[in-house]
C-alpha cells in the first residue's frame, strides 16, 4: 500500500467486505471488481469498491436494509452500508449498444461472461476479499504487471459500445503511467471523431481526471497523438507550433510551454491537484494562437490575455462546468500577466491585487508560468514577501465611513456614493487616513454635496 489507509478508508473497506460476505452467505457468488482490484494489486488504497455478484437485483434488495435502484434494468443496485454507498451489479452480458453508451438489452450471466463485456483488461479482474482469490478471465494481471492498457477482445467493438472509452483509455494510461497496447491505440485513432457523440459532462469529468490525478502532460500528448484532442479541445490543439520569442520562452512554442507547466504541476500536487488551477494552466495561453502577430521587432501576442479569457469561458461553458469553477479559471487567466507590474503598482493597487479571491492560486499559476520558461521568480518572491510583511488590517482596513454616513452628510444616493467609498478605501490603503474625522474631511474637500 502507498502508506496506511486512514480510519475512514478502513471503515469503507470493512463495509464493502460485509456486503460481499452477506451475499456469499446467502449462496451467491460475490467479488470486488474493477478499479478496486486493480488498485489493490498496485499497492494503492482504493477510493471506491464496486461489487459484482450472481444475485439478481431483487435478491440484492431483499438481503440489505438500504438499497437504491440506480439501474436495475442493467442489473445495478446501490447498497448503503456503514454510511457508504456501494454499487452492486449482477453478472451480465450485453446485447448491441445502439446509442454508443448503453446496451439495448442485458442478459444475466456468469462471472466470466461479465468480465468479457468490460472495457480494459486491468478493469476486468475479480477478487474475493474473504479469501484473496482472484478470477482473471482476460489477462488483466499480466497487463497490470507489464503496465499496459489493453481493451478486452476487439478494441473497435469495445469502443463502439461506449465512445467515452476512447478518452478513458488515454486517461488510465496517463494517470497510471502505463502504455497503450498498440492495437488498442490504433483503434482509438480510428474512432477518434466519435468522441463528439459523448455528452459534455462525461467528457469534462474524464479530462479533469487527466489534469488532476497525475500524468497530465503525457495525457494531453496522447490525446493529441491519437487525434482525440482536435475533436475535444481544438483550441488547445492549435497551440502546437505557435512560436514564441526565444528571449522570454527558450523552451519553445506555446504547446511545449503549456506541457511543461502541466508536468511540473502534476509532479508537485497530483493526485490532489486543484482542478481550477489545472484548467488555468492548460488554458492560460489559449489566446495566443489567434492573437499572434510578427513584425521587424519580433513575435507579439497583443491582447492574448483578454482573448484567452473569452475562449476559456466559452470552452468551459461548452463542457458545462459549474459556474464557480468556470469563473475562477477565467479570473486566473485574466490576471496572470498582472504580476509583471507588481513592483510598479501604487500601494492601494498592490494591496487590492494581493487580496484578490484565490490569490494563492494566482501565485501558483504565476510561479508555474515562470518555471516553465525563463525560471525567474522575482515577482513571485516580491508578492510573497509583501504578504508576509503586511498585516491583515493593512489589506482589509476597517471601513471608516459607510454609505449611510455619506447620506447623512448630505450626499445624494447613486453612483457617487460608490465612487466616494472606493476613493476613501484607496486613501486608507495608501496610508493617508486612519480615522473617521480625517475620512470626513477628505470626502468634504473633494466632493460637493
Amino acid at each position: 500500500m502507498t502508506g496506511e489507509p486512514d480510519d475512514r478508508n478502513k471503515e469503507k473497506y470493512a463495509a464493502a467486505r460485509r456486503i460481499v460476505r452477506r451475499l456469499q452467505e446467502a449462496g451467491h457468488e460475490a467479488y470486488f471488481v474493477g478499479g478496486a482490484v486493480r488498485d489493490f494489486l498496485r499497492g494503492v488504497t482504493p477510493g471506491d469498491y464496486d461489487i459484482a455478484t450472481g444475485a439478481l437485483p431483487d435478491e440484492v434488495a431483499a438481503l440489505f436494509d438500504r438499497t437504491v435502484n440506480v439501474g436495475a434494468r442493467f442489473g445495478v443496485m446501490m447498497v448503503v452500508a456503514g454510511g457508504f454507498s456501494f454499487e452492486v451489479a449482477t453478472f451480465r452480458s450485453d446485447d448491441a449498444y445502439e446509442d454508443g453508451r448503453r446496451p439495448s438489452r442485458v442478459h444475466y450471466a456468469s462471472a466470466r461472461e461479465d468480465a468479457l463485456r468490460r472495457d480494459f483488461t486491468i478493469n476486468g479482474l475479480f477478487q474475493d476479499p474473504e479469501t484473496g482469490a482472484m478470477l482473471d478471465y482476460v489477462g488483466g494481471r499480466a497487463d497490470l504487471a507489464r503496465k499496459i492498457i489493453r481493451a478486452i477482445g476487439d478494441p473497435a467493438v469495445r469502443f463502439r459500445e461506449d465512445y467515452l472509452r476512447l478518452l478513458r483509455a488515454v486517461r488510465l494510461a496517463a494517470n497510471l503511467d502505463f502504455a497503450l497496447d498498440p492495437e488498442t491505440r490504433r483503434a482509438v485513432g480510428a474512432a477518434a471523431e466519435n468522441i463528439r457523440r459523448v455528452s459534455a459532462e462525461r467528457i469534462a469529468e474524464e479530462l479533469q481526471k487527466i489534469l488532476v490525478r497525475g500524468g497530465a502532460r503525457r495525457g494531453f500528448e496522447l490525446l493529441s497523438e491519437t487525434g482525440l484532442l482536435a475533436f475535444l479541445l481544438p483550441e488547445v490543439e492549435h497551440m502546437r507550433g505557435v512560436a514564441q520569442p526565444p528571449r522570454f520562452h527558450p523552451e519553445g512554442d506555446v504547446w511545449e510551454h503549456t506541457m511543461r507547466m502541466l508536468e511540473i504541476l502534476s509532479s508537485e500536487t497530483a493526485p490532489r491537484t486543484n482542478p481550477a488551477l489545472a484548467w488555468a494552466v492548460l488554458l492560460h495561453d489559449v489566446g495566443k494562437p489567434v492573437s499572434k502577430t510578427e513584425d521587424d521587432r519580433g513575435i507579439h501576442f497583443y491582447g492574448h490575455v483578454q482573448t484567452g479569457a473569452a475562449i476559456a469561458e466559452d470552452l468551459m461553458r461548452r463542457l458545462r462546468f459549474p459556474n464557480a469553477q468556470r469563473e475562477t479559471v477565467v479570473r486566473l487567466i485574466r490576471e496572470h500577466m498582472a504580476f509583471m507590474n507588481v513592483t510598479k503598482m501604487r500601494p492601494a493597487r498592490l494591496k487590492r491585487f494581493l487580496r484578490m479571491p484565490d490569490f494563492d492560486l494566482h501565485m501558483q499559476l504565476h510561479r508555474l508560468d515562470c518555471l516553465a520558461c525563463h525560471g525567474m521568480l522575482d515577482y513571485f518572491d516580491f508578492c510573497r514577501e509583501q504578504l508576509q510583511t503586511l498585516e491583515r488590517e493593512a489589506l482589509h482596513p476597517p471601513r471608516l465611513l459607510t454609505g449611510d454616513d455619506l447620506l447623512a452628510m448630505g450626499y445624494a444616493p447613486g453612483k457617487q456614493i460608490g465612487e466616494i467609498l472606493r476613493a476613501l478605501e484607496d486613501r486608507q490603503l495608501e496610508g493617508g487616513i486612519s480615522n473617521r474625522e480625517d475620512a470626513a474631511a477628505f470626502v468634504q474637500a473633494r466632493w460637493a454635496r
